[in-house]
């Protein structure tokens, strides 16, 4: 075991974005001692927690001299290494192809770019964001801050990893089957998946038959998520989904809750569900209704068509991969999962095109749902955070799919539906692990989800890395 964090007595001290965008416009701190400072962290915890996939540090000091505008102007972040970013490669968490560097921004980062956060450079995630874990057999396995055994959580494990030690205060994720929520969840972090829409989005994520990924940020604190949803609607807004605004403390109004302990596969393990119902509780003493449910409403089928419209994207990416990723790209550096993927998509292809109406289908079931219910609380995974090798992508691939399954059993149903869900750290594990409580609600309710955020945050504060060492 080995518990690593960045915090000190420099720049970024303990503060979170918005408390870095107060110290820049009192005069307090420079941007350019702020990137300074995370730049040191960086390179600091890095050897351990492998979280870096690529860093532009000469270029994040020249910009913080100069202001480019945006609410965030000078706070360090990092991109997730699967969106494209000019001068930055794109690697997808694998090295299958040789690196070159991006022509140009991709959508997203434009955006992003656009809010006045200085990116340091990618940060690591599991091959094509497929994993849980990232576990590369030869760039790494990305290693949890609170205890180096375990894993950081996936897909965007890097940013998980280097939010919760303290590197950046906030950094750019996204969730295609849960990979916002589930660093959140291991790391002890604030992880929104939004609605589906809510932000712009690279050209490969828009084609997607089903458009599963949302792209959004992790953070320590409600306040970091809240404001930069709001500076991001400012930007860019989607007109068909209902405005987020700003939001700065709890909603007044109480809420029908209703608690799942249960997923399509499988019950949450008897801590987790124990977890989760201390949670329920806790909601209805500050005066929420709560409704306990047997099981999810989900029909049993929704794993099996989720898996193979995974595994179907694992085979566009295998059989297209020199068209999209160049001549050098090389299927036989891909591991066991992303060939174990591909291999069931092949086989059942023609199960395809049913399974993509059965899941296009599931937000008339959810809507049905939410009509007697204003918020949906489950855990954010089944287990507890696991060792690394739990999730080894270089073993048998069924038995690496089957721990996949089991442990992240409860957060592909928003990606299938679009709709927002937000992991909050309410609880700790026996090993001294944060735990993710899970918050989902219908299509463009971002808003209620954050003032409930900001009412738990307020009322059970999760603990700070700094206080576990």
């Amino acid at each position: 075991m080995r518990h690593v964090n960045a915090f000190g007595d420099d720049a970024l001290g303990v503060l979170d974005a918005v408390g870095m965008v107060d110290a820049i416009r009192t005069g307090r701190v420079s941007a350019a001692e702020l990137v300074e400072a995370a730049i040191a962290r960086a390179e600091a915890v890095n050897p351990v927690l492998n979280g870096i996939a690529h860093q532009t540090f000469a270029h994040a000091r020249a910009r913080a001299g100069a202001s480019a505008g945006g609410y965030f102007d000078g706070v360090p972040t990092f991109f997730k290494d699967n969106v494209d970013v000019e001068g930055m490669p794109t690697m997808q968490g694998t090295d299958a192809w040789d690196p070159r560097p991006q022509s140009a921004h991709g959508d997203f980062a434009r955006f992003f770019l656009a809010t006045g956060l200085i990116p340091l450079g990618k940060t690591q995630l599991s091959e094509f964001g497929f994993s849980g874990s990232a576990e590369h057999p030869r760039i790494g396995a990305v290693r949890n801050p609170w205890d180096t055994d375990y894993t950081a959580g996936a897909s965007s494990s890097g940013a998980g990893a280097f939010v919760a030690a303290g590197v950046v205060p906030i950094a750019h994720a996204n969730d295609g089957g849960g990979s916002i929520r589930i660093p959140a969840a291991c790391n002890g972090l604030v992880g929104l998946k939004p609605s589906r829409g809510r932000l712009p989005q690279d050209k490969m994520s828009r084609q997607m038959p089903l458009k599963l990924v949302s792209d959004g940020v992790l953070t320590r604190s409600v306040r970091d998520t809240a404001a930069f949803y709001r500076e991001a609607e400012r930007i860019w807004r989607n007109r068909s989904l209902t405005p987020i605004g700003a939001v700065s403390g709890p909603g007044r109004e109480r809420l029908r809750v209703a608690v799942v302990t249960r997923s399509v596969t499988r019950d949450a393990s008897p801590d987790m569900r124990d977890h989760t119902l201390k949670t329920a509780a806790l909601l209805e003493d500050l005066g929420h209704r709560v409704d306990y449910l047997d099981n999810s409403p989900i029909p049993p089928q929704f794993a099996d068509d989720f898996l193979l419209y995974w595994s179907s994207l694992a085979m566009a990416l295998v059989r297209g991969g020199r068209r999209t990723f160049g001549a050098s790209f090389d299927r036989n550096r891909l591991d066991n999962l992303t060939i174990g993927l591909n291999r069931h998509a092949t086989r059942n292809l023609h199960r395809l095109p049913a399974a993509i109406t059965r899941l296009s289908r599931l937000r008339k079931v959810s809507a049905r749902f939410y009509r007697d219910y204003d918020v949906l609380l489950t855990p954010t995974v089944a287990e507890d955070t696991p060792r690394i090798g739990h999730l080894d992508p270089t073993a048998d691939f069924d038995q690496v799919m089957q721990r996949l399954i089991e442990w992240v059993a409860f957060t592909p149903l928003q990606n299938a539906t679009g709709e927002p869900s937000l992991s909050l750290p309410l609880a700790q594990s026996a090993a001294g692990l944060p735990i993710g409580m899970m918050f989902s609600a219908p299509a463009g309710q971002e808003r209620r989800l954050l003032e409930l955020a900001y009412e738990l945050e307020a009322a059970r504060p999760w603990p700070p890395i700094q206080a576990a060492v």
